[in-house]
């Protein structure tokens, strides 16, 4: 008779400390994962209120319209030959500074691609990046 009375046990799962497991997962997966910020451009600039006299045969004047149109020291120059020209520029007068001035309207990723091509062609002459980023007319 004592073996056909078992005890029978209820079947369940203890959820008592499941918040906490759940907390430390969550805590566990912030600290390990990273979050990727956006380095934006890298300019070293100057500190504010400081002026320099500058030759005028040591700068080169880039300009962007709104349409997109590239004038480098006067002249209608395209995307593409850009390097190029500031390289030779660059080789002529390693002093040389590139101010870039931009219309307001003009849009942002031709402002990046024409910085880049400067910069590259920097780098391709092997000198430091002179870069003058000049503010747009206020019209």
């Amino acid at each position: 008779m004592i073996a056909d009375k078992k005890k029978e046990r209820s079947i369940e799962i203890p959820t008592a400390s499941l918040a906490d497991i759940a907390f430390l997962v969550l805590i566990f997966f912030i600290v390990c994962s990273t979050i990727d910020v956006d380095k934006g451009l890298t300019l070293v600039l100057p500190a504010p209120g400081e002026t320099k006299e500058i030759r005028r045969d040591n700068i080169s004047n880039l300009l962007v319209n709104a349409a997109g149109q590239i004038m480098l020291d006067d002249q209608l120059t395209p995307l593409p030959a850009i390097r190029n020209v500031v390289r030779d520029k660059l080789m002529q007068n390693d002093k040389l500074i590139i101010s870039l001035k931009t219309d307001r309207d003009t849009q942002y990723e031709i402002y990046i691609k024409v910085l880049d091509e400067v910069k590259q062609a920097f780098v391709v002459a092997n000198l430091p990046p002179r870069i003058s980023l000049a503010e747009p007319d206020p019209n």
